[in-house]
Order: structure tokens, then sequence, then C-alpha cells
């Protein structure tokens, strides 16, 4: 018999409402003992006083009660709305667990919810992401995996490998009979199919991931161009220091803004130069290791000054980097227009003031992220998810040699590779070591 388990499953901190929910076989008897109710109707909500073990009054609540296997986790839960604040709902934690109760580990709701069929991994995963999203559009590919989408492209493709799979141990019982071309064809354009969907998905995930994680924006450019005055100024407060002196910032700051509807990773950097002293050389290392990181670049140059070798320098860097979302910006337009425009001709560059009027900036960014979002194709939302997809792409390629060559028990071996790998995404057939690892990244109580 499982143990009964109890969580705080809203965030910690001062609020209106807390829920503690507690889940498993003796929770009904663990809510009648702190009720003192003997009837507690399912699916319907109970205002009742709230006891601890020694029958002084905890909190007035919200009480309802889900019988399995209906309720998120396919067991018998309980759900107490109290009060919001640590007091209240700490003493309803300390007091199911001295009728029994045990405290959950992180994630253990979504692991059984899993275990008893409740949701498959893809759902499990979307949960703990849609916790964590950072834009609205993130927030909505997560609750298309939520209904299933990305479970059904599994369970298609999966069922076409185990076709393809079933036709070559047809044909290796029947190996004496030639294979029809057809046949072979057919699979092959199956296989290309899938690779060429797989490709596709891959892609739009790398691209999209700052949906949900964030996108990491890094502000570049020689000293004194003005990236610590944009950094404050998209913050609205005094951040970063700012001086005349060149080379005042000498290490990356990082801090998270709302641009639209997305919450993006602002990085302002060390002007990059070649630098004399070891400091600042530490700080330019910094800087360039942003650029690899970052998904989006706004490269700044100051309009009040005359074009020179640092900001060829910062051009360069840029055509290395056009893998990335580049933003050219002339800031400084407010005073003297000294910069040459001409050396900017291979970019569609914005004229901004960030001490006055960056909204361009701000427009562009905002449509920037919306476009990113507004693509249709099927989004993985984890590592583990793109590993899976990889592997079995690599398993279909080495397949298919094997076929043509008439080879059929490997090109079986390899396609059941194929399979396995990607029925994990979701539901593996690892170890409990495996998924105790998964949903232990998940936050406690979900």
């Amino acid at each position: 018999m499982a143990s009964t388990i109890v969580a705080l499953a809203t965030a910690s901190g001062v609020s209106s409402i807390s829920i503690v929910r507690v889940s498993g076989d003796d929770a009904l008897q663990i809510a009648q003992k702190i009720t003192q109710k003997d009837n507690i109707t399912p699916r319907v909500a109970h205002l009742s006083s709230l006891y601890n073990r020694d029958n002084q009054l905890i909190d007035q609540a919200i009480v309802i009660y889900f019988i399995n296997p209906k309720s998120f986790t396919g067991e018998d839960i309980v759900e107490f709305q109290c009060h919001g604040g640590m007091i209240v709902a700490q003493e309803i934690l300390e007091t199911a667990i001295a009728h029994g109760a045990r405290m959950a580990e992180a994630g253990e709701f979504s692991k059984r919810a899993f275990l008893n069929g409740k949701i498959d991994l893809t759902k499990a995963e979307a949960i703990a992401k849609l916790i964590e999203t950072k834009s609205v559009e993130g927030a909505k590919i997560l609750a298309k995996q939520l209904k299933g989408d990305l479970k059904k492209f599994i369970d298609e493709s999966r069922d076409n490998l185990l076709r393809a799979t079933a036709y070559s141990e047809v044909m290796i019982d029947y190996a004496e009979e030639d294979i029809p071309d057809d046949i072979i064809n057919n699979i092959i354009s199956q296989l290309d199919s899938l690779t060429r969907q797989i490709e596709k998905i891959v892609d739009a995930s790398h691209r999209r991931k700052g949906l949900i994680e964030g996108f990491r924006v890094s502000i570049i450019g020689k000293p004194n161009v003005g990236k610590s005055s944009l950094l404050n100024a998209l913050l609205s407060y005094e951040r970063a220091i700012v001086s005349e002196i060149a080379g005042t910032t000498r290490d990356t700051i990082e801090e998270q803004v709302r641009i639209g509807s997305h919450i993006i990773r602002l990085i302002d950097t060390a002007g990059i130069r070649n630098a004399v002293d070891t400091i600042e050389k530490i700080g330019v290392a910094r800087s360039l290791e942003a650029v690899e990181d970052a998904d989006v670049i706004i490269a700044l140059f100051d309009a009040s000054c005359p074009y020179d070798d640092e900001d060829l320098k910062i051009i360069e860097l840029l055509r290395k980097s056009q893998d990335k979302h580049l933003m050219v910006v002339l800031n400084k337009i407010d005073l003297n227009y000294l910069f040459e425009v001409d050396n900017l001709k291979d970019f569609d560059f914005i004229e901004i003031s960030a001490k006055h009027d960056f909204k361009l900036l701000t427009d562009r960014l905002e449509s920037l992220f919306d476009n990113i979002g507004s693509d249709e194709e099927l989004m993985l939302i984890s590592t583990r998810q793109i590993d899976a997809v990889l592997k079995t792409k690599e398993a279909i390629l080495e397949a298919k040699e094997p076929l043509l060559n008439g080879e059929l028990e490997f090109f079986s071996y390899h396609l059941q590779d194929a399979i396995t790998a990607l029925g994990s995404i979701s539901k593996p057939y690892d170890s409990e070591e495996i998924l105790d690892k998964m949903f232990g990244e998940f936050c406690l109580g979900k």
C-alpha cells in the first residue's frame, strides 16, 4: 500500500489562500480527523473548522474530497483551502503528518499521477514547465502538450515504426520470396518523412526555447556607448553604474524585464575592446561568452563618436554571429551626430536615445519575440525530449542501409531502437531511478 503524502500546493509566502493537498489511501481518514466530520461528500466544497491533534482550532477552511480514481493522482485526494500565510498552512501540514501522512517529495504528486495512468510524461513535463514559463506564447505551447498534441505525434509515429517492423518480420519469415519493391519504397518514404518531421521539430524547439525559459538578450558594444544606460532605462531603475569613464562595467549584469507578453533575461556586458588590465580582460572574456549564450544580441554604437577600430571589432563579431537574432542600434542620437552610418550598411539598424526615447527598440524586440512564438510547429520542452527524438532519428538512419541491402534482421534491430527511444518521451521503459530524477525537478506539491 502506498503511503499517504501531504504538501503545500501553492507558493510559500503571504497570500489570501493557501492549499494543502493530501493524497493516498488514508487521505479521507486524515481529513475526517482534522475536520472532526464523519461524512465528507466527494467533489463538494465543505466549509469546515480545522483542528490540530490537541483539539485546538486552526482555521475555518474549504475542504474538498476527490475519490479515486477521479482525481489528479488517481488516489483519494483531500484539499484544504485555508487562509494564506505560512503559519496556518504549516499547522495543517504538521497535523496531517501527526495523523499518519508523510511530507511529499518534490514532484511526487505528478509521479503518482503518471504511475497510476492519469498522465503521461509529456503532460507531466508540461505541468512543470507551465509553472516556469516566461511568456504567454510559452503557456499556449504547454497547454497544447497538456491537451495531448505531442503525445498524438509520438503515438502516430511509433505506430508507423511498428508497422514497418511488422512488414520486416513478415518478410524475414518468407525470406525465399522476393520482396516487392513497392513495400520497400513505402517503408523508406515513411522513414524519410518521419526524419524530416523530427528535424523540423528539433529546429523549432531550439529556436523557441526562450518562450519558456526566457530569451537571453545580450547588450554588447565598445566601452561607453551607453549599454548600462540602456539596461537601466529598460529596467526603469538604476541597476548598473553609469559614468563617463570607459570600462566602468567590468562584469556581466543579468536582470529580468518584461517586453510585451515576454519576460526576457537582459544581460549588460563589459565593453569589448583590447583590454590592458587583468580585471577588464576577464570582463571582456565574459562578454564574449554572453554573446555565445545569447538568443538575441543588441549591438550598440555611439552616434556621437566617429567610427573607429573598436566599432569594427563589434561588426566583425556580429558577422560571426549570424545564427543569432541581431539588433544593431545607434545610440545617443540626441547628441552631436558624428558616426558614419555607411559602416552599418550591411545591417538593418535603428536609432535611439537610451536616456530619452528607446520605444522603437522595445517595439522591435516585442515583434521579434511574437514572431518566434507564432510558429505552429510542435515543440519539445526539455533536453530529455530532444535527446530522445535525436536518438530516434539516428536509429532510423542506421536502419535504412540494411533495408536497402536486404539485411532485414539488422533493419528490425535498429528500428526497435527507434521505437524505444521515441516511446520514452511519453512512457519510458526505464528504471525507477530515472523517474525519480525527472520528477525530482518538479516543485514541491506538484
